[in-house]
């Protein structure tokens, strides 16, 4: 063969390897291996509208941009902590190579942790933490509960109001971030004037059994009731409809949580004080991000850590009339026309919101 001959059948091969290097990297575009990287997402429960409406479609959203060639198992558990560990041992079974991992209950979940590790497969705590994850991603708890209760109390000094009766709604007793709402809130309105009259754990948080408990209440702390505290928007609904249902005029301030759509529109009408915004989207793209990198053998990227595991922790914000259309309707979590519906018009033009 010529020298030429030679030159040639050499740049062939070197133009082969080049166009089987191109293949390989542009048909895998989710991190090092030959094929897809599936991605496990286990929401806990859908009573608490968040979780379908926000969490799910923003993670999805940002998993497809960090990682356009990974599969998705979605995965809802309907508050049955049995049921999420079905969940994830399909997962797994499906090949998941990372969980994404909104936990029931707590200590379940850390078996569920432990199961997904002993068969090498990474746990991202999304939203409440679970012992010896490899990721976690979610707001400063404590935090959350001393904002709502500090609104509660700064909401009623504001009305001339420095005593009476509070009573407190707190979350589901097998959800970690409850007891943190919790101890949150009781840091402030232990030494804030106003008597802790009546307290209960809501069960599955689930607003039924918070309005059920409202509406035992009222005849023992209804005449001198000036505020509750809830945990979360569904038990403030829970709450708001037990108040109203017992002749409590005119409400007293009613804490919540999450933001949904539904409270919002309460707090436009006067019926429900405040709630916090937890921002989803940079929540859902911290996990998605968090997943991926895990998925590739790489560390995500963290802020700090909690007992050990790394950490991405954001700042929640109270949400008032005051800055409605600063929060939710800046982050386009809604627009304002779908919080000033027909019902809700003169409130909302009372409020300085406009749809137009």
């Amino acid at each position: 063969m010529s020298v030429s001959a030679t030159r040639l059948v050499g740049l062939g091969i070197a133009v082969s390897a080049l166009a089987v290097s191109l293949v390989a990297c542009g048909s895998d575009d989710s991190g090092s291996g030959g094929s897809a990287k599936k991605i496990a997402l286990l929401l806990p429960e859908s009573k608490t509208t968040r979780y379908e409406a926000l969490d799910r479609p923003l993670f999805t959203e940002a998993l497809k941009a960090a990682c356009g060639n990974c599969e998705l198992i979605y995965s809802n558990a309907d508050q049955d902590a049995a049921k999420q560990q079905q969940q994830a041992e399909a997962a797994l079974t499906q090949g998941a190579n990372v969980l994404v991992l909104d936990p029931v209950d707590g200590k379940a979940a850390a078996a569920v942790a432990s199961s997904a590790k002993g068969q090498n497969v990474p746990v991202v705590a999304y939203d409440r933490f679970i012992e010896n994850a490899d990721y976690y991603v979610s707001f400063e708890n404590e935090a959350v509960g001393k904002l709502q209760a500090q609104t509660l109390v700064d909401t009623l000094k504001a009305a001339g109001k420095t005593s009476g009766n509070l009573a407190m709604i707190n979350g589901s007793p097998t959800d970690p971030n409850a007891a943190d709402f919790k101890k949150g809130a009781h840091s402030v309105l232990d030494s804030s004037g106003f008597k802790i009259a009546a307290e209960f754990d809501t069960p599955d948080w689930s607003p039924d059994k918070a309005q059920a408990w409202m509406e035992g209440q009222l005849s023992a702390i209804k005449n001198g009731l000036v505020g509750v505290y809830a945990a979360n928007d569904g038990t403030a609904g829970g709450a708001i409809a037990a108040l109203k249902g017992g002749g409590v005029k005119p409400l007293p301030p009613v804490t919540g949580q999450d933001a949904e759509l539904a409270a919002i529109q309460r707090i436009v009408a006067g019926d429900q004080a405040m709630t916090i915004y937890k921002a989803v989207k940079p929540q859902a793209e911290a996990a998605a991000k968090g997943a991926v990198a895990l998925a590739r053998g790489d560390k995500p990227e963290s802020t700090t850590e909690k007992s050990g595991v790394p950490s991405t922790i954001l700042d929640p914000v109270a949400v008032t009339t005051a800055n409605i259309k600063d929060t939710v309707v800046k982050d386009n979590i809604y627009k304002t026309s779908d919080i000033c519906t027909a019902s809700f018009a003169a409130a909302c033009a009372a409020a300085g919101l406009s749809t137009n």
